[in-house]
Order: structure tokens, then C-alpha cells, then sequence
């Protein structure tokens, strides 16, 4: 692994793209681990493109910027792949593009034509609806990521959420989590 691994979130406000940087961060530092998590955006309305930032190090990070160049790339929602450039950045055959999509990994590569990076997929909206009754996909893409990198174990983000939030909220998203870690697929 990395000294230091980013990653650049991508969804739409409301979504909770900078809480699940958040999230992923605060379970990284409980792991023991150098974290930092900002968001991207400004006085953009409920629905508009957000961006936000994770980045998780064996090392202290001394970097105070933006991630131009991401080893994984999260996309909340899969309509932001016709709008914004979510890939850009992504030069190495080895960086992770995780999208909120029912459709398999290499349909959605040669479709949007990723030259670079390994593709997954899971369905985050439809659990989300199913579990959580809301289209709310930032766990289940936390989930998603849990499974592509390794970076955070699924205990440790269990741990995470009852600090965040209150136990029957932390039980659903946890069930969700635990559903997209277990359906997430790459090409």
C-alpha cells in the first residue's frame, strides 16, 4: 500500500458526499492512521455537483489542497459521469472508480470510455431505498469503498457510526454498508 492513499468524492448537495469523506476519515484516525476530509463547494443549492475530499496516510500529511490526481474516485451519482469530468485525474491503471450504478463494471468503462482505472459498481441507490427508505447513498458507497481498498475495516466503521449518529441510524446504515460491501463489483 501507499504512504498515502486520496480520495475525491463526487455528488450532488444532499447527497452526503463530505459526510462519507467524513466518516471514512474519522474511522481511518481510529485505525490509527494520518486522515484529512474537506469539501469543495459553494453556495450551491440542494441537487447541485459537489465535490469532497479524503485523504488517509501512514505518515502525516503535509499537503493543504484539492486532489487533482486521486487514487480513488467515488461518484454518489451516476448521472455526474454526463456532466462533470469525475475521471479526470485518473492516470494509472490501478486507480479505483467506484459509481453509485446497477450496471456491471465494464459496461459502464467502455460506455463513459475510461481509458484508466478499475471500475467498480454497486446499486447504492436502490439499497439505500430498501434499507434506509430514502435515496441517501453515502453509506452504501462507503461501503463500496470499504470493499474495493481495504483501507478501513468493516468493524471500525461500525465504531464510527455510533458515534455519529443515534443507534436505531447507526444500525440501518451499518446494514447498509454492510449489503453494498457485499454486493460492489469490479470489472
Amino acid at each position: 500500500m501507499k504512504s498515502m492513499i486520496e480520495f475525491r468524492w463526487h455528488g450532488r448537495g444532499g447527497q452526503g458526499a463530505w459526510t462519507a469523506s467524513e466518516l471514512l476519515a474519522r474511522t481511518a484516525l481510529d485505525e490509527g492512521k494520518y486522515i484529512q476530509s474537506f469539501p469543495e463547494f459553494g453556495p450551491e443549492r440542494m441537487g447541485a455537483p459537489v465535490t469532497a475530499f479524503t485523504r488517509i496516510s501512514t505518515e502525516p500529511i503535509r499537503l493543504h489542497c484539492a486532489i487533482y490526481d486521486p487514487d480513488v474516485v467515488v461518484v454518489l451519482d451516476n448521472t455526474l459521469l454526463k456532466t462533470v469530468p469525475v475521471t479526470s485525474g485518473v492516470n494509472r491503471d490501478e486507480d479505483l472508480i467506484i459509481v453509485n450504478s446497477p450496471e456491471e463494471p465494464s459496461a459502464l468503462k467502455e460506455h463513459y470510455r475510461m481509458a484508466k482505472g478499475k471500475v467498480w459498481t454497486v446499486p447504492a441507490t436502490e439499497m439505500a431505498l430498501k434499507i434506509l427508505g430514502m435515496p441517501i447513498t453515502n453509506t452504501s458507497m462507503l461501503g463500496a469503498v470499504a470493499r474495493a481498498t481495504g483501507i478501513v475495516k468493516l468493524e471500525s466503521i461500525e465504531k464510527t457510526l455510533k458515534q455519529r449518529f443515534r443507534p436505531d441510524l447507526a444500525e440501518k446504515n451499518f446494514a447498509v454498508i454492510k449489503e453494498a460491501y457485499k454486493e460492489a463489483k469490479m470489472e
